[in-house]
């Protein structure tokens, strides 16, 4: 498989508890420098620092966040593509199963006394694919007669 997109989600959603509790820490530390009951040149230098790192949280917190869209993102495009694979080899599979009726009831045909029946060329073509194994990205590039995109 290509991507476990509830695993993918999982990520995403612990990097945005990990971008809360960001915040949620900058808010705290910014907070706690504040209350601090003192003053001079010291303090503001301490202050200023503790805002700085709070705004530095901040914007971990909100590259956590990117990160979590963009996982998100990528787990709905391994679903998509998972299940275009999945949609392909059903056709694929029921166009070959249709040929392969198809050509045995030519065969019986043939087998009653028939004669000049000719197999239709895209039969033949589907009656001896090989298919790629399930869910294989493969199936992307499978072209066969009838199938479409």
């Amino acid at each position: 498989m290509y991507g476990d997109s509830a695993a993918i989600r999982r990520l995403a959603r612990a990097l945005r508890e990990q971008a809360d509790d960001l915040r949620a820490d900058a808010s705290g530390l910014v907070a706690r420098a504040e209350a601090v009951a003192w003053a001079g040149g010291a303090a503001e230098a301490a202050r200023r620092a503790a805002q700085e790192h709070g705004a530095a949280l901040r914007r971990t917190a909100l590259a956590h966040d990117d990160a979590a869209d963009a996982l998100d993102r990528h787990a709905a495009e391994v679903d998509r593509v998972k299940d275009l694979i999945a949609s392909i080899e059903r056709r694929a599979h029921r166009l070959v199963a249709d040929a392969r009726d198809r050509l045995a009831d030519l065969g019986d045909r043939l087998l009653e006394g028939a004669s000049e029946l000719v197999p239709d060329p895209g039969d033949l073509v589907l009656e001896r694919f090989v298919p790629p194994p399930p869910g294989h990205l493969a199936w992307l590039d499978v072209d066969l007669p009838g199938l479409g995109r």
